[in-house]
């Protein structure tokens, strides 16, 4: 599936591409002047000079973390994941948390984080007396157990 997106570069990269025929996303780079250094437990804002417009509103930009900067380094995004709303047309940023014992250095053009666009479903709330019964109930934290 493709959707168009128009892109606006608003710092010194370029328009973000697939790396293969299989990439689920494209990776976002840092679009800054100097280097950023993240302290160990610190956090960061990194811009990454593109805003986009999706051509339809139906649809989420997500951004993810890199495994790499994950499992190497001890780098994640500071809230989990991140949402682009399908109307936001400023600059995206993404916020790197340092999870690790050492400083990290983030250097202009590295990659950051990666970006990927799905379907949204908007929910109609219905005010309900009572939910439908399952299996599963209330349970919740680990009702299931860990081994299967």
């Amino acid at each position: 599936m493709e959707i168009n997106v128009k892109i606006k570069l608003c710092g010194k990269n370029k328009i973000p591409a697939y790396a293969t025929s299989g990439s689920a996303a494209v990776d976002l780079r840092a679009s800054t002047d100097t280097s950023i250094t993240i302290p160990s437990g610190g956090r960061a804002l990194i811009p990454t000079g593109i805003a986009i417009s999706p051509e339809r509103a139906d649809v989420v930009a997500i951004i993810a973390a890199r495994s790499g900067l994950a499992i190497k380094h001890g780098i994640s995004l500071s809230n989990g994941i991140g949402v682009i709303d399908s109307d936001y047309r400023g600059e995206i940023c993404v916020g790197l948390t340092n999870n690790s014992d050492k400083d990290f250095t983030v250097e202009p053009g590295d990659r950051i984080a990666q970006l990927m666009f799905m379907p949204v479903y908007t929910a109609k709330f219905i005010e309900s007396s009572s939910l439908d019964e399952t299996e599963r109930g209330t349970g919740g934290f680990g009702s299931t157990g860990v081994k299967g």
